[in-house]
């Protein structure tokens, strides 16, 4: 699987709340970001955390979130920054409509 997003590209975290294990926050479901980099490829932990997985491996990235736009209250400076790392399968165009 070749990476679908590069750096700079604006992504919007998916809003998807799926039972059983999931290594994506709740805090930044439905919250719009930057790539900074394309991380690698890796197996999909959600399904790694069941057993054996041996489907395709998918690319992961590091995305880059304003912290007011993470946490409404905050009140530090508005230069800071949070960085999560996201599998590809939890991002859509910022643009983008979400249909999860």
């Amino acid at each position: 699987m070749s990476a679908r997003y590069k750096e700079g590209d604006s992504v919007r975290v998916r809003t998807a709340y799926p039972p059983g294990h999931c290594r994506t926050p709740f805090y930044c479901r439905g919250k719009s970001g930057v790539v900074v980099r394309h991380c690698g490829e890796f197996r999909n932990p959600e399904e790694l955390a069941y057993g054996a997985y041996e489907g395709p491996l998918t690319p992961m990235y590091r995305v880059r979130f304003e912290q007011k736009d993470l946490w409404p209250d905050y009140d530090g400076s508005a230069r800071d920054k949070c960085e999560i790392e996201i599998y590809e399968h939890w991002l859509v165009p910022a643009e983008g409509a979400d249909h999860a």
